[in-house]
Formats: structure tokens, C-alpha cells, sequence
């Protein structure tokens, strides 16, 4: 399904209910796995999530998650303690060439029995669960904090629990705090100092309820919004905290910059246009919060700002190596554009081209990120219901803010 996006406005004031975080969900839904007595609310209705709950139930021998890189890291993890079960688990001939090795290597050192089906160090793998008794596993961390986190969610139902020692630079540290918050909110013991972290083991938790904050990656779309919209335009969004645990909520402090204000009442924030000057570049260092450089720079590129966006080394294992992918959509619009393996440039640009058919390339958040363009330009998004990877209702909530979507018939 292609969607022509017209030259839009945006209603001066809008509100939208965003479902749960699909970071949270997926942890959430693992350790009520492990711990049935954990119930769970405002989950996400993502495709990745709904996989998610579909791998955990499956009493299948072959499990195929498709194009959910979250669930393959964490359901190694999980399948790997699971005694007595063998199971293979694949995905999408995108999934199979996303490594995995870096995991399997750290789960084999816990005693975990794992082996490759196909190309050594990718998917599909041929995982026999066994009781694991080692305690103790180094971990490269410079690819995925997935990886890490797949370890820490497993890591109290290992019969000594986990001391996990990371070797190199860290990356994507929210999601590991967020995993280590989510432990502590149920229950579990964690200590992380310097690169060292500690999960006690635990058998039983109390019978508990934790509801899911909505996703801060889902809301970026509505920041890069208000940021090309008129000045007073305010969009509304639920259910949200000002202390989060999902790392992408760094977009208060950066939409600063794009003439953003984040005012949070209840478990609502209001996002609000102010005046601002959009003079000079800007440079983001994205390490930590890689999900939201592609909103990042769309929005730069909208507002004829230069920007450069660094630490997006992660990017290239994506659902698509998504640095090229940015480069070259952006060049179809008339961006000038440099990437390396972990870096974008984007040159101010004095005009936006019209009617440019951006390719999504199986990527959720290409088609998400390119939307609120149509404030400056008319687009056509093809594929667009790949948004359902993690956020299915997205084109009806942008027509509620007063988007004109249209189905493009070619």
C-alpha cells in the first residue's frame, strides 16, 4: 500500500493516545514468561510485540519471529534455560543476516547449548535448552544493547544468577538501565558499576501489576510535527512520565533546539511550538538513543537546518542499514547528505522537491520518520503499512491531527 501524503496543516491543538512502549512490552512480556504471577497493562499492539507474545506461547518446534530483531535476541536468551525444549528459531531473510554470534558466544560461556543452522553466526539457530549453571560471562558491547539486555532478563532464573562484564564502549545505555529498572520494579536485586553488573538470582516474585508507559520513539514522530508546524500549534500525548525509563525521551531536551516545548500534567505530555531561532547547525551525539536519528534529521532537513548526527554505528544492522537508506531518500528531496558508518551530515538546504516517492525498505521507522514532511511538501510513502512493525495505528492518528492521507492508486 502506497499513501500520498498532500501538503498538510496541522489543527492547533490535537491529542493522542499512544499504546505501550514496545522496549518495556517486549522486556515485560518475557518476565512474565518467566514469572506468571506478573500481569501487565497498556502493552503494545506493535507487530514485534504481538510476535513476541506469539514465540512465548508457541509450543512449536520452529518458531519464526520475521522481522523482529528485539524478540530473536531475547527469545535466544529464553529458550536457551528452558530445559529439556528444543526448538529452532528463525526470521526474515533480512533476520537472517543480523549476527547473532555475539550472544550465542555469551550464552555458550553460561553452559547454553546453541547451534547454527545455516552461515555461522546468524539466524536461523537450533537452541536445546538445558539448566545453566555458570554464573560468570564477558560480553563485547560495541554492536547491540540487546544483546545485553537478552542476558539480564534471563539472568534471575539462572540457578546463581548473573555477573556480566562488558568489554568495550557501552552503547544504548538507557535500554540497559530500562532493563535493570524493570528488573528492580518486580523485585530482582541488580547493581551496575563501571562495566560490571550483577543480577541475583530469584525463583518467585510477588503477584504484582506493572503498566507499560507508551513509547518515546512513537512520540518523536509528533515532536518533528510541532517542530515544522506554526507557532502555538499543540499536540497532546498519553499515556507519559517526565522521568522515563525509555531512553528516547531525550527528545525533550533536544527538540528544544527545533523550538519544542514538553509540558508534562498527569500522564500527558503537550508538546507546544514556540518561536525559536532556526539559525546554525545542530550536532547530536546518538549513541544512546539511535531509534530517533532518522526523525532527527528529517526534521533538520524541514527546517533547512543543517545538523550532524554521530554515534549511529548501530543503524547498519537495522531492518535496513538505515544510514543509506536516509541518504538516499533525503537526496530524492533535494538534501545534500554525507554518511560514514556512524555518522550523518546534512547541509541546509534552501528547497524541498514535491510528489518524491520515498521507499521505506521494510523499515517502520523510514515511513514514520518521512510523514510530517508532508507539512512542507507533498509525498508519496510506499509500503506504508510497514508502520505496523510497531506502530499500527500511525496514519489514522496523523489524520487526526489534520494530515491529508490519501491511498495512491498507480
Amino acid at each position: 500500500m502506497d499513501l500520498q501524503l498532500r501538503l498538510s496543516d496541522v489543527n492547533l491543538k490535537s491529542q493522542i493516545a499512544i499504546t505501550g512502549s514496545k522496549s518495556e512490552t517486549n522486556r515485560l512480556l518475557l518476565l512474565q514468561a518467566l514469572y506468571p504471577n506478573l500481569k501487565l497493562n497498556n502493552l503494545s499492539n506493535s507487530d514485534d510485540s504481538l510476535m513476541m507474545t506469539k514465540a512465548l506461547q508457541s509450543e512449536e518446534s520452529v518458531v519464526d519471529i520475521h522481522h523482529a530483531g528485539t524478540a530473536m535476541r531475547f527469545l535466544t536468551a529464553f529458550f536457551a534455560i528452558q530445559e529439556g525444549r528444543e526448538i529452532i528459531l528463525t526470521g526474515s531473510s533480512r533476520m537472517q543476516e543480523r549476527p547473532i554470534s555475539i550472544l550465542v558466544d555469551a550464552l555458550r560461556q553460561l553452559g547454553a547449548v546453541i547451534a547454527y543452522e545455516k552461515n555461522e553466526g546468524y539466524p536461523p539457530i537450533r537452541i536445546s535448552g538445558k539448566k545453566l549453571t555458570e554464573s560468570k560471562v564477558s560480553l563485547k558491547t560495541n554492536v547491540s544493547s540487546q544483546y545485553i539486555s537478552a542476558l539480564l532478563l534471563v539472568a534471575p532464573r539462572l540457578e546463581k544468577g548473573l555477573e556480566l562484564t562488558l568489554e568495550g564502549e557501552l552503547t544504548s545505555i538507557p535500554y540497559i538501565q530500562m532493563t535493570l529498572s524493570l528488573l528492580q520494579e518486580i523485585g530482582i536485586e541488580t547493581t551496575f558499576e563501571g562495566n560490571r553488573i550483577t543480577v541475583q538470582p530469584k525463583k518467585e516474585i510477588a503477584p504484582q501489576i506493572s503498566t507499560v508507559e507508551s513509547d518515546w520513539s512513537s512520540a518523536s514522530y509528533y515532536y518533528s510535527i510541532v517542530a515544522m508546524a506554526k507557532v502555538g500549534t499543540e499536540i497532546t500525548l498519553s499515556s507519559y512520565k517526565e522521568n522515563s525509563f525509555q531512553g528516547d525521551s531525550d527528545l525533550v531536551a533536544i527538540y528544544r533546539h527545533f523550538g519544542v516545548e514538553s509540558i508534562f500534567e498527569g500522564n500527558t505530555v503537550t508538546l507546544r511550538k514556540i518561536e525559536v531561532s532556526h539559525s546554525g547547525a545542530v550536532t547530536f551525539d546518538l549513541k544512546n538513543t539511535p531509534d530517533i536519528a532518522q526523525t532527527i534529521a528529517v526534521t533538520s532537513f524541514g527546517l533547512h537546518k543543517a545538523c550532524r548526527l554521530t554515534g549511529l554505528h548501530t543503524l547498519k544492522i537495522k531492518e535496513t542499514d538505515r544510514l543509506v537508506a536516509l541518504q538516499n531518500e533525503l537526496t530524492k528531496l533535494g538534501a545534500v547528505i554525507t554518511v560514514t558508518d556512524d555518522s550523518l551530515t546534512l547541509e541546509a538546504s534552501e528547497t524541498i522537491k514535491s510528489d518524491v516517492v520515498i521507499q521505506t525498505y521494510q523499515d517502520h521507522r523510514m515511513a514514520m520518520a518521512f510523514a510530517p514532511l508532508a507539512l512542507k511538501t507533498s509525498l508519496i510513502i510506499s509500503e506504508a503499512e510497514v508502520v505496523s512493525k510497531s506502530y499500527p495505528g500511525f496514519w489514522d492518528d496523523l489524520r487526526k491531527t489534520g494530515f491529508r492521507i490519501a491511498e495512491q492508486v498507480l
